[in-house]
C-alpha cells in the first residue's frame, strides 16, 4: 500500500482523469477529498468510492477553486475531519478554445482563473498545513500544450505553461520543509471528447505520437501515483511527460 493512511485533496476529482486518480489513491490505501463544482456528479462519485473502499475513505466538498474563501474553508474542514493533508492534486481545468482574434476576453480570463489561479489558491492554503507538518506533496496536472503550445488554445496553453512555472517555483520555496512539488504533462488522452473526433483528425493526431496510440486515464493516474508515493522521494520541480513520445 503506497499511500496507506495518507489523505489527498483532488480538485476536479468527480469525473475523468481526476476520478481515476482518486481511485488509484484509494486502491493504494489513501483517503480522498474531492473538490469540485459538479454537485450531483461529485456526490455520486464519493458514494461510489465509499461503497468500494469504506465510508470514511472518501468525501466530496462542493468548492469553487477560484474563490479563496471557499477553498480556505474547505481545506480547514478537510484538515479537521481527517487530521492531516498529505497530498494535493491540482487537476481541475476547463477548455474554451478559439483562435486569438475570435477569443473573448472573458473566455481567456475564465480558463486562466480556473486552471491556473485555482491551482495557486489551493496550493497556498494546503501549503500552510503542509509547512506545519513539515511534509507534503503537491502535483499539478499541466499538459503537453503548456510546453509546445497549440493553435486555437492560447488561454489553455498559457494556463498550463503557468502551472509549470508555479510547480518549479513552489518546489524551490517548499523543499526545505520536505514538501515536494511536481507536474504531470499529459499528451492526447482517450476521453469522451477524443472519441468523438472524426477519423481524419484522429489519424492526424496518431501520426504525431511515436507510440502510435492515445494515452489512457490509467496512464495519467499511475504517473500521479508515482509522484505521490515514496517511490519518487528525491524528485521535485519536475515535469513528467506522459505523452507516448509526442514531446520528443
Amino acid at each position: 500500500m503506497k499511500l496507506k493512511d495518507q489523505v489527498a485533496i483532488v480538485t476536479g476529482g468527480a469525473r475523468g482523469i481526476g476520478k481515476r486518480i482518486c481511485r488509484e489513491f484509494l486502491s493504494e490505501g489513501g483517503s480522498v477529498v474531492i473538490f469540485d463544482v459538479s454537485g450531483d456528479t461529485g456526490e455520486n462519485t464519493a458514494e461510489e468510492f465509499k461503497n468500494c473502499y469504506g465510508s470514511g475513505r472518501a468525501a466530496f466538498y462542493r468548492v469553487d477553486i477560484t474563490s479563496a474563501g471557499e477553498v480556505k474553508e474547505a481545506v480547514e474542514r478537510a484538515a479537521g475531519e481527517y487530521g492531516r493533508i498529505d497530498i494535493l492534486v491540482n487537476n481541475a481545468g476547463i477548455t474554451m478554445d478559439n483562435l486569438i482574434l475570435r477569443m473573448k476576453i472573458e473566455d481567456w480570463k475564465k480558463v486562466i482563473d480556473i486552471n491556473l489561479t485555482g491551482a495557486f489558491i489551493c496550493s497556498k492554503f494546503v501549503a500552510e498545513k503542509m509547512i506545519r507538518a513539515r511534509s507534503g506533496n503537491i502535483i499539478n496536472i499541466s499538459s503537453i500544450v503548456g510546453i509546445h503550445g497549440n493553435a486555437g488554445q492560447a488561454n489553455y496553453s498559457a494556463s498550463k505553461a503557468g502551472l509549470i512555472g508555479l510547480t518549479k517555483t513552489l518546489a524551490k520555496e517548499l523543499a526545505g520543509r520536505d514538501i515536494r512539488v511536481n507536474a504531470v504533462a499529459p499528451g492526447y488522452i482517450e476521453t469522451d471528447m477524443t472519441a468523438k473526433l472524426p477519423d481524419k483528425v484522429r489519424d492526424m493526431l496518431l501520426g504525431k505520437i511515436p507510440s502510435g496510440r492515445l494515452g489512457s486515464v490509467d496512464d495519467i493516474a499511475k504517473a500521479v501515483l508515482f509522484l505521490a508515493s515514496r517511490d519518487s522521494d528525491y524528485i521535485t520541480g519536475t515535469v513528467l511527460g506522459v505523452d507516448g513520445g509526442m514531446g520528443i
